[in-house]
């Protein structure tokens, strides 16, 4: 004799599929959030390292401080902030975004480029 799931040996129980999807589909939403959250991470890091290159670059030139940190804050994200700062020859340019995933994951989203400064 059959049961109504069309198995003889094994108990019929409809709300093991309800379970399992309860327990699966939060974990994927996590999952697909950290996913998110790591390439939004992973982009800024890429802007801040272009705009702290295009802000050396600037400053290589001889480029005043302010035109240098215009430069790379025009590339970077919205609320970067940017430092410049000269040892002898070499001119330093740090661009870093603050960010929820840098306390919480431990990521660093900054930018960091050093050009040796031309001859006038």
């Amino acid at each position: 004799m059959t049961s109504s799931c069309g198995r003889s040996t094994r108990r019929c129980d409809p709300g093991a599929v309800t379970v399992e999807s309860a327990l699966v589909i939060p974990a994927l939403v996590l999952f697909f959030g950290a996913l998110l959250c790591g390439l939004g991470a992973f982009a800024a890091q890429s802007l801040c390292q272009d705009a702290a290159r295009a802000g050396a670059r600037a400053a290589a030139r001889g480029e005043p401080a302010e035109e240098v940190s215009r430069v790379a804050r025009d590339i970077a994200p919205g609320n970067a902030r940017v430092e410049v700062g000269r040892d002898g020859a070499f001119v330093r340019v740090d661009v870093s975004v603050p960010s929820w995933a840098t306390g919480v994951l431990g990521l660093a989203v900054e930018g960091r480029a050093v050009a040796h400064v031309e001859p006038d």
